[in-house]
């Protein structure tokens, strides 16, 4: 494990992001080397890699392939935490963008409108 079995936090371990000395933590370790080149490397250091090493869908082969590459581990207490996504806030959806002044005047007219009709027709009815 990296230089006498030494344990590196993120910090010392995200130092080494470039071209020719380019560390990426994994699940805790981190590695030295991808065999699908340099860029997979850089596109993912000074981050916990984990989860996009996961969602590319490794094969079994390619995770045995992991020991190999692994030069140490890291201090998962100094790996920041991932923030979770909150979705921003927003206005209720209108469908027919109607104002919610007519609606609340159909809500308070409407009903009114139905009892004096049945009102009417009452009185109707009984002067007949």
């Amino acid at each position: 494990m990296g230089d006498d079995g030494k344990v590196f936090t993120f910090a010392q371990v995200s130092e080494h992001n470039h071209r020719k000395d380019c560390w990426l933590i994994v699940n805790g370790k981190f590695l030295e080397d991808h065999p699908g080149g340099d860029e997979v490397l850089l596109s993912a250091t000074g981050k916990d890699a984990t989860d996009d090493f996961e969602d590319v869908g490794h094969s079994d082969s390619a995770i045995d392939m992991m020991d190999q590459y692994c030069v140490g581990e890291a201090d998962v207490s100094t790996i920041p935490k991932k923030t979770k996504y909150e979705p921003p806030s927003q206005p209720r959806y209108n469908q027919d963008k109607t104002s919610e002044f007519i609606i609340k005047l159909l809500q308070f007219l409407v009903p009114l409108a139905i009892v004096g009709l049945a009102m009417g027709i009452r009185l109707y009815t009984k002067s007949s």
